[in-house]
């Protein structure tokens, strides 16, 4: 016989993926889930955890269930791609807001992140990312001024890595990246319509010229509930 929070489960992804529930709304009270599906708190529980995992709600401290856009956003995790790339295969229009254009000396974190000396001047640009009428994804980037001479609020606003391509000549290669799950700082709430949710997704990367130099290193900083980060992985035997 099939476990009775499994048919909850199932019944709530068909509605919600019917669109009978909303994307962004609240579900029901586990007390008024309990009533409605005439069963016990403890099988709510097991629903509502599975619904979960599975990416279909997040719960919020304080407020409850809140259903996720199953429309999410597929962010490669091992290519290497701008922002304004990846929003021309989305089809979407994107806005860039640049919160900040600095160039001056690294601190430490900078320093040891990207291999530099006191000597040394980087960029720092902050950028929100806003898809749908909401801030979603927060960008920080350092790049090394031996590499990046000159950087514009415009160059800033449409596509860096374009301007290092077709302008500077540069070679981008490759990029180590780290991926952890955080709790938002002040500077995320502040930028981002982050709607109650507790955690942002943090993508690193490190990222490399074809000859080996490390000249960029970035903080993308993404809501939880609208994307979805995708790879390819094939076996090989060793």
């Amino acid at each position: 016989m099939t476990n009775k929070y499994l048919t909850i489960y199932s019944d709530i992804v068909d509605q919600i993926k019917e669109g009978r529930i909303k994307a962004h709304t609240l579900l029901p009270s586990e007390n008024e889930l309990k009533d409605e599906y005439n069963t016990s708190r403890e099988t709510i529980r097991k629903a509502l955890n599975l619904l979960s995992q599975n990416g279909y709600i997040q719960k919020v401290k304080g407020k409850g269930s809140i259903v996720i856009d199953i429309n999410k956003f597929d962010f490669p995790v091992s290519g290497l791609i701008s922002f304004k790339e990846l929003a021309e295969k989305m089809g979407d229009k994107p806005k860039t807001i640049v919160n900040e254009l600095s160039l001056g000396k690294p601190d430490n974190f900078i320093k040891q992140q990207l291999q530099l000396s006191s000597k040394d001047q980087v960029w720092k640009v902050i950028r929100t990312r806003e898809m749908g009428g909401e801030k979603i994804i927060l960008d920080k980037d350092f790049i090394s001024k031996k590499y990046v001479p000159e950087l514009t609020r415009e160059i800033c606003e449409n596509s860096i890595y374009e301007y290092l391509e077709n302008e500077l000549n540069l070679a981008i290669s490759f990029a180590k990246k780290e991926i952890v799950v955080v709790e938002p700082t002040d500077e995320d709430r502040e930028l981002l319509d982050l709607k109650g949710f507790h955690n942002v997704v943090v993508i690193k990367n490190y990222v490399y010229l074809d000859n080996a130099s490390l000249f960029q290193y970035t903080e993308s900083r993404h809501r939880p509930d609208k994307f979805r980060f995708v790879d390819f992985a094939r076996r090989t035997h060793v």
